[in-house]
């Protein structure tokens, strides 16, 4: 059976001429021992073919929260979905039941992890991790999975791939682990791929070799692509957007080169001062005052207020929405004009 008929099987109703991935004021919810934590509270965003979404933020801002949200693989409880919809070719993926739900994961939206070693099974050959997907989703034969498998590691650009099948996870390298990481989550052709923070832990030039390696698949395979980060350095070459995110909500949205270039929003403002720049040798970097708020107890009005040089008393009892400021361009600020003018 083909690919295009297994997942024409899997979304009989999807509307291939729709955005690929759309999401409507998404909100999930935790319940904790102090409270409810709105960890994601709102978001909206979209990503086409061919096309990559970064969402960045600090720790805790709730990017992950929004992926796992996305893959289905909330744990339940204490994760609840409160609200809004997650449209891929307009099915929307939270109304799915488990067993077609399962049956996205990999064939249209797969995943890589953040920490590679702990999402590889160190008792099992590389090569049976990744031959086990064609066995269980396509039915292949245990050797047309293995040349498959091989395939994959050639694409991950891992030297000797043959050899490196018959390895374990602790053999490789932090950089080729997650190498492997990616090719498991391209072994199904998957329409979006999801990276969660896909460089943590790695030198900056494993990072640059591992985000160039996606770039490079992305552009070959025309897929979507979401990165999650930290870090807005890792994103200034391979992404076409930018959501950034704050304590649940996405604050600014625009064109990556526009967003370094004139940000609109005073966090986004913030995070890019605290970047090394070859521009700004000697200079000591800015840091943000004060911690994000408990997302089981937050403020009123604009969430970022207790820690913004524009903040007013406006800002205190008042939400700002995200709304157009130009262009492709959207923030979530009282003041996003001040903030791009001062640049």
């Amino acid at each position: 059976m083909s690919d295009v008929k297994i997942k024409s099987e899997i979304l009989p109703d999807a509307d291939p001429t729709a955005t690929l991935l759309r999401v409507e004021d998404l909100r999930v919810e935790f319940h904790t021992r102090d409270g409810i934590a709105k960890a994601v509270n709102g978001a909206s965003f979209s990503v086409e073919s061919g096309e990559t979404l970064a969402i960045v933020g600090e720790s805790g801002s709730g990017k992950s929260v929004t992926s796992q949200a996305i893959m289905g693989i909330l744990e339940s409880p204490p994760a609840r979905i409160a609200g809004g919809e997650v449209l891929f070719h307009n099915v929307d993926l939270l109304k799915l039941g488990k067993e077609r739900a399962r049956r996205v994961r990999g064939n249209h939206v797969a995943m890589v992890f953040q920490d590679a070693l702990s999402a590889l099974n160190p008792v099992w050959t590389v090569g049976f991790q990744l031959s086990e997907l064609f066995r269980q989703h396509r039915g292949m034969s245990k050797k047309d999975a293995m040349a498959r498998s091989l395939e994959l590691l050639d694409l991950v650009k891992i030297p000797a791939a043959a050899q490196r099948l018959k390895e374990y996870p602790h053999q490789f390298s932090g950089g080729m682990r997650q190498r492997v990481m990616i090719a498991m989550a391209l072994a199904l052709d998957p329409d979006l791929l999801i990276a969660d923070e896909p460089t943590t832990a790695l030198d900056v030039t494993v990072q640059a070799q591992i985000m160039r390696l996606l770039k490079e698949i992305q552009i070959e395979r025309h897929m979507g692509l979401i990165l999650i980060t930290h870090d807005l350095g890792v994103v200034a070459d391979v992404a076409d957007k930018i959501s950034v995110m704050y304590a649940g909500r996405i604050v600014e949205q625009a064109p990556v080169l526009e967003t370094f270039a004139t940000p609109a929003h005073p966090y986004t403002k913030a995070l890019l001062k605290s970047i090394p720049r070859l521009d700004t040798k000697g200079q000591r970097l800015e840091i943000i005052k004060g911690l994000p708020p408990v997302l089981t107890n937050l403020p009123p009005g604009c969430n970022f207020a207790p820690r913004c040089a524009y903040a007013q008393e406006i800002c205190t009892r008042e939400l700002p929405v995200l709304a157009t400021v130009a262009a492709d361009r959207a923030a979530a600020c009282h003041f996003s004009s001040e903030v791009i003018q001062d640049v």
